[in-house]
């Protein structure tokens, strides 16, 4: 199986439906407490992109996006309607907003991350598929704009020599970012009667490690 550095359309991604998922085991004791497992480490998204499709020529662009694809064999890019960047919804993203590290004199490479959580838990999801020429760097509260790098394709940045973070600098980044999916059926089945009276198809999508 391989990844396509593609995107799925966008004009139809930011009117799809779908979110995060987790997967916990849950036994009920005989004293009426709980034990609770975590099956994953991070929450897995899901999504359905029939709800976006309102036109023949939405479905054609779906129809021959999965077909390059091979259907569910080849992942590739898509961009979460809501949650698609290191900022908050309608906020401007800047070099402050995500804590990926902290600099020890030696460390060059950094894994960006964006950040969940309250005063009781915080969980560090990475982000593998930051959008190109979105990134921006800062150490210690002041942005970088040279000696560093970013891989697009693994979210891995990478500080070049004599500008790798002093120890004790506080690492943080901005970006856009996709999430990397694949399609989850090998057909898509369609009513073209059926599509006009309003009903549409199922087309869903799930969140791969790439």
């Amino acid at each position: 199986m391989a990844f396509h550095e593609q995107r799925f359309p966008l004009r139809l991604s930011l009117t799809s439906s779908g979110g995060p998922g987790r997967q916990t085991d849950i036994v009920s004791l005989s004293n009426g407490r709980e034990a609770r497992n975590r099956r994953w480490r991070f929450s897995r998204r899901r999504y359905d992109v029939g709800t976006a499709v309102r036109s023949v020529s939405d479905l054609y662009a779906v129809l021959e996006f999965f077909e390059a694809r091979g259907g569910q064999l080849n992942g590739f890019r898509f961009r979460d309607p809501v949650d698609g960047s290191s900022a908050r919804p309608g906020e401007t993203v800047t070099p402050l907003d995500q804590w990926i590290g902290v600099g020890d004199g030696e460390t060059a490479v950094f894994q960006l991350v964006k950040s969940y959580g309250d005063g009781a838990a915080i969980e560090r999801r990475p982000v593998m598929k930051p959008v190109a020429g979105s990134v921006r760097i800062a150490l210690d509260g002041v942005e970088r704009i040279e000696g560093f790098s970013v891989d697009v394709t693994s979210g891995i940045v990478t500080f070049a020599a004599g500008h790798v973070p002093d120890e004790g600098a506080e690492i943080r980044a901005g970006f856009d970012y996709d999430v990397p999916v694949r399609f989850d059926t090998d057909r898509i089945e369609i009513d073209l009667e059926a599509f006009r009276a309003g009903r549409i198809p199922s087309i869903p999508l799930i969140e791969v490690i790439p």
